[in-house]
This record gives C-alpha cells, structure tokens and sequence, in this order.
C-alpha cells in the first residue's frame, strides 16, 4: 500500500525492494520479476466476442426488413425464397462481423502502438522501455510531461509536480518531495510519491517503482478500466443521419411501387415481397460499414507514413485542414543542433565540428581561450540535463571509446540544444562529469517558456553560483555586470549594444542564439529555498553561443505540396523574430515581406485585431504557449481548421483547442501525446504532409463509395418503380433484387474504398465535412447515372419481352444487365477527373478481383442447374449477350472517352 511506502526512506524501500538505486535492476532480475507479478497494466473490461458481434448485427434495420420478408415468404409455402433469403441474410452478416472484428482490432493495434515508455536504470544504463515492462524495483526518470507509468517512491526530486486530477480531483500540481512521511491520509498526502496515471507538470526527479499493474492505487480504484469506447467521426454520424433519411424515403417509393402493383392486378404476395426486396435493395445499408473499413485502411496508411492516429475523427479531419502551424524545432528542423559561433566580450570566435561528436575548434581573430571562454563552457556544461554518450554508455564518462573495429557515433539523450551545449564545452575540453566531481548541483530552476531561461546552483570549494541560460533579451536585461578578460565589468549602455548587435548577426545567419551568465551567491543566501525573483538579477553576462538546427530537407518539400494543397502553413518559435524569418525564408514558408508577429505583439493585439490578420501571418516569433492557444482561437474564428502541432505540457491547451492536435513522437512529451489526434513517429512535417494526403485520399474514398452505393440502389429502385407506373411487367423478382443489391454492393464497394491516394488529391483545395457528401456536383452525377442504369435495364427488358414474349428470357437479360452495368460503372467511380484510361485498370488490383469474382458469381446462377431456379434465370444465346454487355458498357463509355481535363478541374478547386 502506498502509505507503507511514504513512511520508509528511500533507502530502505530500496532495500526492501532489493534494489542497488545506482545500478537498477539487473536485465535478468528484471524478467523474473515480470513472470512472478505480470505485465504492468490495468485490467480492461472483457472485448466483445465474436458471438456477440454476431448477435449484433441483427438488430440492424436491413437484417430486420430481410428477416421480415423471411418470415412472409415462409408464412406463403414459399420456401426457395425464404431460404434464399436465410443465406442472403446469414452473408450480410458474416461480413458485418468481419468488418467489425477487423475495426475492433485495427483500434486495439493503435493503442499497443500509442502506449506510454518510461526511461529506467538498468545495469547502470539509461535505457527507455515500455511502460507494461516496468516491475517493483525498477529505478525510473521522470520529468515534465511524463504520464507516470506505476507507483512511485521518490528518491530524487527538482521542482517536481504532478497533477493528480485522476485520483483526487484537485485541478492543481502538487509539489514533491522525498522526506519520510509519519502520517498519511492517501494519494493527497503522499508528497513523496507519485502514482499510476497522473502527469507531471513541472521539474525533474528519480524514483523507485513500489506497484505495478492491479496493484497501484489506480487499479485498486478501479478495479477494472473499461475501454474507451470510440465515437463516432462527425461524417459518421452525417452519414448516419443520411441512411436513416434514406431509409424512409425508400420505404415509401416502396409502398408506392406495391400499391401501384396491386392496383394494375400484380399478386399482392409478389408485390409485397418485391417492395420488401426493393427496399433492401435501395437502403444503402453498407454506408456505414464502408466508412468504417476506409476509415480502419486510412490509419494503416498513415502509421506507414510516419503518423500515429490517435482518434478516428482526425482521419477524416486531415482532409479538411486549410491552416497548419508548425512548430519549428524538431518538426520542420532535424533536431539535430550544432553550436557555430561563441560570442565573448570583444571576441567572436567560430566552431567547427558536425553533429554531437566532440571534436573541433575554436578560431578568432585573436587565440582563443582564457578565464571568459572556460567560464562560459562550464556554464554550458552545468546549466544542462542533457547526456552525451557513446557506445551505448552514458556513465560519467566511462567506456564511451568505441571498442575494437567499432565506430559507434556519438548520441545524446534529453533535449537538443542541451546537448549542442554539451558538446561545445567538450570541444574546449570541459566535461560536466570531471567539473562535477568537485561542484555539486544544489537546485534548479526549470526552463520556463514564460521566463525562457532556466538557472542551476552549484556550491564548489565553499563557493555558491547561479548558472543561467536563456534568450539573450532575457539575460541580458538581468545582467548588470559583464565578464571580461576574467574580470567583472559594468555593463553599460555601449556594451550592452555590442552583445545586441552580436546576437543581430548570429540571428541573420538562421542562427539560434542563447545567452550566459552567473551570479556568485553569498554565504547563507541560498537555504535550500528557491526563490527565482530573488536569485536571477544582478547577473554576470558572459556570453552568446549560436547554434544552427539545418531544416529537414524532405520538410521543405513538404511545405510546398500543402501549399499546393491550398493549405497556409505558419511556422511558430521561441526564436529570434530576425531567426525565425531566415529560417522560415530557408524553408519557402514565408517571403522577405511576409507577415510576422512577436509574442509581444501578441500581447499588445485584441482577440479581434489578431482573428483579422492571424490567416495571412506566415511567422510567429519569440512566442510561448499561450500565445498558441490564442492563435489557434483566432484562425478557428476566422473559419479555418487549424491544425497545430506541440510537444511539451503547456502545449495541451492549445493541442486540445486545435481542430487537430499533433504531438511530436520523439521530443513530445506524454502530456502533449495524450492530448493530440496525431502524433508524428519521427517528429517530421514531411509526415504531417503524407497524413493530409492519406486524409484527402480517404475523402476522395468516401465520395467513390457513395456515388457508386447510391448510384446503384437508386438504380434498381428506379427500374421497378418506372416499370410499374409503365405499365409493364415486373422486370426483377424478389429474388434478384436482393441478389443484385448483394453482389454489387459488396465486394466491388469494399474494394473502391480502399482505392490508391488520388495522385491529384493534394492539387486542390481543403474540403469540408459539410460538403464532403453531395458536393461539387456528386448529386447531379448520381442522380443521372441511376437514371440511364433504369432507362437501359427497362430497354433491354422491353426489347426482349417484345421481340421474343418470353418473360423468363427477358428478366434474365434486365437482371444480367442491371448488374453488369453497375460492375463496369465502378470503374468510372475510381475518379471524378480522369478517365479510366488515365487511371489504368490495374491500378486497383483489388477492384479487378472484386469484379472478376461478381462476374463469375453472377455467371454462375445463369448457367448451374440447381441455381437457376432459385434465381428464376435461364440460359442465354450470344446475342442476347452481346445487347446485355453493350448497354452494361454504355454509361462507362464517358469514363473511358471523356474524363474532364485536369487543368479545367485545377482551375476550379485550387485555393
């Protein structure tokens, strides 16, 4: 129980839980842990079983009208139809099951996907694992941002909070520690442990894992978390609402088709059974079902992309994004940051050297060196929690060569501009494990994006300093002295102008730039109280570093193709505004007289002076989280669906605000994770890129699948109702409605939704959801396509009837031709821009199957003997094939001939 815990010292709940806390575990102990307690998971509710799917499916509205026509046809001693429709039924929901099981395990997929890691010690080395692996005893690392993976006992703590909404319902952090508790009333009172599934919002700590799984307060709690149940996406439930409309409608050109029957003569047993197969025919029951599966293809699409569904309505969102703001470390840069020049009182010096490999050199106008570049190394050595490593170790410097005929690359672990600073201080030969054998850090003071700097305390030789860190502004205006030559000077306004000037220069090269300084402390002014109003003032400016973080090639591509998409990309940063503008320049994001604005600008703007020019901003500079969320809300306000990326725990609000939120994988924190719709695998817009593209493919999908399903059904309503107010006899039986509804509408529908990215897709402009359905003439093409389908059918049929008064003859031909029809017209529906011809028959090879497959199927009840009388079908000569396939082939004849020009098509949707 976690008040045991809180009452032990670290120490021994170290040694209770047999735990060496600078080793961790050992890779073996930690195996045979996790076989004696089990996976560290809370226990879900029991999946649904597959017999419970079966059950399901028949409390759908169509299995309901079959079952009724069933039981009518039973009722009549007519059992070939009633059996026919037994298997008919038993089909559909066969494949409902599939689609549903193959739904449910796609979500399962991306949850294992999305589970939370946790960074542990084991065997002496940092190593990141999944959060199910954890095992009482394990030694992890946490900070800002994290979900904590189990129960924790803290060993180590800096500025550490937790928000523990989950367990307790207080809306605030609560600061930890790691004293040893004498009373405890619960999870409330328990400041020297955090627990399973609360966040941490602020600070850096340590700490060792006392419960896993069932046995953590969450899942005591609990006892068991149901899982999430998915809602559904807004089309969802648009089409939803479309099919219900649908339905009634239907209904009642059914009622109208028996009535009219009844009333010319027809048996009103056959009629009621021919109204009941027409409206099974026309309710386009696999609506539903075919969104579900293009929507399930779409997220395997994109996690091979390079993006990470976390809800399905950002699927479907993707394709309606007209506004990105893109963060730009990490996203639109490498993330891979190298420190280039080192600004000292009256000395610029440049660096050389690649990546994170220590080796390079420092070269000025004069030698370089002296008290002023050694102290500004040791601060960039200190201020930092980043890790430099190689070989895989990490251990105070230890074992980091390459062994024998290796050339292991140096890496580092934390963030990236930490680590630039890591190895620049190690070019000059300064190493934070050998300083730290002597200083010892007493506190921190975290990066703040409000403060944007970050401070450390060390005490060395009886000696106390404050290490700053932060945006050059910042310090600058803290500092009151400078260093040089090894001395402190005033900083006067001269001085002062010299660093700004500096840091100008460094900025126009696409240069990030910090500043550093330090502040010794008195004896007794630092108690173990950190006040940072108290320590950060009257600093000692020492100097500038400039670091360059290259753009990722593949991003600047990227950037162009949403261009193209209409699609405003704005890139946001903490940087210089004079950074920010070369970088955004490098990247084709903004031109020399696009639109920038500052936080300060920000601050200075209303809601509704932001909202009118926030569409036509191309750059955000020197901004902090809170400025996101207001962006956001002002593009939102303008109309735009924003999309907006993030990575750190004050990035949530605006993530949440966004239309769709988008954490970064790797950098990202698990706040901003848990918080997003998508997260990017390797933090690269190029991704974000691909997942649009997938998002307008699966919107172009949508629209293939609901011009073909209704095309089709309004089809075969059409041909009995014109038939019937006609005059003529019944075209189609029960029997082969229901059978036509069957194999069009299925196979060949589920192959058109998982048709290839339209390569034209990202040519044009956003499309919303509220005119995704019958938009850009989509109503106009089904209605007259369902249309000439009914007018050929009856002409086939007539022809046939009249020429050869044989009424089996001729509903075989109007069956074969309804059908054919509407397999050759799924290839027209593949585009509503270029031609089959410019698509290729192949390009879907599934679609090729599909229709093969429909053909034999339907071949085969014209010609097996003990399927044609079910079906009411007889053989055929050729030339009554010939006038079936040549009035099937005719509405695709446009498809093949016509196609609308690609550059007329451009002009009209193109942003």
């Amino acid at each position: 129980m976690p008040d045991i815990w809180s009452k032990l010292s670290a120490l021994e709940t170290a040694r209770r839980l047999e735990v060496d806390v600078i080793k961790g575990l050992t890779n073996s102990e930690a195996r045979s842990r996790l076989e004696r307690v089990g996976p560290n998971i809370v226990e879900k509710g029991p999946e649904v079983a597959v017999w419970q799917m079966f059950l399901h499916q028949f409390k759908d509205l169509i299995v309901l009208v079959l079952l009724a026509a069933m039981a009518i046809s039973g009722l009549l001693d007519a059992w070939v139809e009633a059996i026919t429709i037994a298997g008919l039924v038993l089909l559909n929901v066969i494949l409902g099951v599939v689609q549903e099981y193959r739904a449910e395990r796609t979500m399962a997929a991306l949850k294992d996907l999305a589970a939370p890691r946790a960074r542990v010690i084991r065997d002496r080395l940092e190593s990141k694992i999944t959060a199910d692996e954890l095992v009482p005893g394990d030694i992890v690392l946490l900070e800002a941002g994290d979900r904590v993976p189990a129960d924790i006992r803290l060993t180590h703590t800096m500025c550490l909070e937790a928000l523990e909404t989950v367990l307790t319902g207080a809306n605030k952090p609560v600061r930890k520690h790691t004293r040893v508790l004498d009373e405890t009333a619960g999870p409330a009172d328990d400041g020297n442990m955090v627990f399973m599934g609360t966040t941490l919002t602020s600070g850096r700590g340590q700490g060792i894992v006392v419960a896993t799984g069932m046995a953590t307060v969450l899942g005591q709690r609990t006892g068991a978390v149901q899982t999430t149940k998915e809602e559904p996406t807004l089309l969802q439930v648009r089409l939803a609402q479309l099919g219900r409309g649908l339905v009634f409608f239907c209904l009642a050109v059914c009622t109208l088709v028996v009535v009219a029957g009844v009333l010319r003569g027809e048996s009103a047993y056959l009629m009621l059974l021919t109204g009941l197969s027409l409206a099974v025919a026309t309710i386009p029951e696999w609506l539903p079902a075919m969104v579900t599966i293009a929507l399930a293809v779409g997220v395997q699409r994109m996690i091979s992309r390079g993006a990470l569904v976390r809800r399905l309505s950002a699927v479907e969102t993707l394709c309606c994004i007209t506004h990105i703001c893109a963060d730009k470390t990490g996203n639109l840069t490498q993330n891979e940051m190298t420190v280039r020049r080192v600004y000292l009182a009256g000395q610029e010096l440049e660096v050389s050297g690649e990546g994170y490999d220590p080796k390079g050199w420092f070269k000025g106008e004069t030698a370089p060196g002296g008290p002023d570049l050694t102290k500004l190394l040791s601060i960039a050595a200190l201020c930092n929690n980043a890790t430099l490593y190689r070989n895989n170790m990490s251990i105070g410097g230890l074992f980091r060569g390459a062994g024998p005929g290796q050339k292991a690359a140096w890496q580092i672990s934390g963030d990236a501009t930490d680590g630039a600073l890591l190895v620049l201080a190690a070019k000059g030969g300064v190493w934070r494990e050998r300083l730290e054998k002597e200083a010892r850090r007493l506190a921190e003071i975290p990066y703040d994006a409000e403060r944007k700097r970050m401070t450390v305390i060390y005490r060395e030789a009886g000696k106390t300093e404050a290490l700053v860190k932060g945006a050059p502004e910042e310090i600058l205006n803290l500092c009151t002295h400078y260093q040089r030559d090894g001395r402190k000077v005033l900083l006067d306004a001269h001085a002062r102008a010299a660093v700004l000037e500096a840091q100008a220069r460094m900025a126009n090269g696409a240069l990030r730039v910090l500043g550093l300084a330090y502040r010794e402390l008195t004896a007794g002014f630092f108690s173990g109280q950190i006040d940072a109003q108290a320590i950060e003032h009257n600093l000692v400016f020492v100097g500038l570093v400039g670091m360059v973080n290259q753009p990722r090639p593949s991003a600047i591509s990227a950037v162009q193709r949403c261009r193209r998409a209409g699609i405003r990309v704005a890139m946001i940063t903490g940087d210089h505004v004079l950074t920010a503008q070369a970088v955004a320049r490098e990247m084709g994001i903004a031109g020399r007289d696009s639109r920038v604005l500052t936080g300060e600008q920000l601050d200075q703007s209303s809601d509704e002076e932001l909202a009118a020019v926030a569409g036509e901003v191309r750059v955000y500079a020197q901004v902090t989280p809170r400025h996101k969320l207001r962006i956001v809300r002002a593009l939102k306000r303008r109309g735009h669906i924003v999309a907006m990326t993030g990575e750190e725990v004050d990035d949530v609000p605006s993530l949440k605000e966004a239309d769709l939120g988008i954490a970064l994988g790797l950098t990202g924190t698990d706040a901003a994770r848990e918080s997003s719709d998508l997260v990017l695998i390797e933090d690269n817009f190029s991704s974000l890129a691909a997942a649009v593209e997938e998002g307008r493919g699966l919107g172009v999908n949508i629209r293939k699948f609901i011009r073909y399903l209704l095309t089709c059904n309004a089809g075969e309503m059409l041909v009995v109702l014109l038939a019937v107010l006609g005059g003529l006899p019944l075209p189609l039986l029960p029997v082969q409605i229901l059978w036509t509804n069957l194999l069009t509408d299925g196979l060949p529908a589920m192959a058109l939704g998982v048709d290839p990215v339209d390569r034209e897709s990202m040519r044009t402009r956003p499309i919303s959801l509220q005119e995704m359905i019958f938009s850009r003439g989509l109503g106009r093409r089904i209605i007259s396509s369902s249309f000439i389908m009914a007018l050929l059918t009856l002409a086939v049929f007539s022809l046939a009837y009249l020429v050869g008064n044989n009424l089996d003859a001729a509903r075989t031909m109007a069956f074969n031709t309804l059908v054919f029809v509407q397999l050759f017209y799924v290839f027209s529906c593949r585009s509503e821009h270029l031609t089959i011809r410019e698509l290729g028959i192949t390009s879907n090879p599934q679609l090729v199957w599909a229709v093969l497959i429909s053909t034999l199927l339907q071949l085969s009840i014209n010609y097996l003997p003990f399927l044609q009388p079910v079906f009411h079908t007889v053989p055929l000569s050729l030339s009554q094939w010939l006038i079936i396939f040549g009035a099937a082939l005719l509405p695709s004849l446009g498809g093949w001939l016509r196609g609308q020009s690609y550059r007329g098509w451009q002009e009209r949707l193109t942003y």
